[in-house]
């Protein structure tokens, strides 16, 4: 894994700590929003490793992500779905008149599949780095 790759996935880790400990105040759009970061961390950690650049803006990174996830067995379809989704629940958390409409759930929702996209994302890099038998 490369040193950037390994930054963007230190990035996600640590949105996606700020993400729980925030559900945990019971400010669900702002933990929502952290799960979104947490996730665009990761996608373009594998972004990097798979073209040596980052995307210019969030649309540019969801479809670039989604294009090379499909190309990839290891990446689970639903995870070009979540940073759709998830990036609507941070516009709605930065820009949105209600914010407040974001559930709890639905902030828990988007903590757990940002975790299992880190959780994926890294054992797919690590795997990499690891030499083949």
């Amino acid at each position: 894994m490369t040193p950037e790759a390994a930054q963007e996935l230190a990035a996600a880790r640590r949105h996606l700590c700020d993400a729980k400990a925030i559900a945990g105040l019971d400010i669900a759009y702002v933990a929502a929003r952290e799960a979104y970061l947490a996730a665009f961390h990761a996608a373009e950690a594998f972004l990097l490793e798979r073209t040596g650049n980052l995307a210019k803006t969030h649309r540019g990174l969801r479809t670039e992500f989604a294009r090379l996830a499909k190309a990839e067995s290891r990446i689970d379809p639903t995870f070009s779905r979540f940073l759709a989704n998830a990036y609507e629940i941070k516009s709605v958390a930065d820009y949105g008149a209600e914010p407040l409409s974001v559930s709890a759930k639905a902030a828990n929702e988007a903590i757990g599949t940002a975790e299992r996209m880190i959780e994926a994302i890294d054992k797919l890099l690590g795997a990499a780095d690891d030499p083949a038998p």
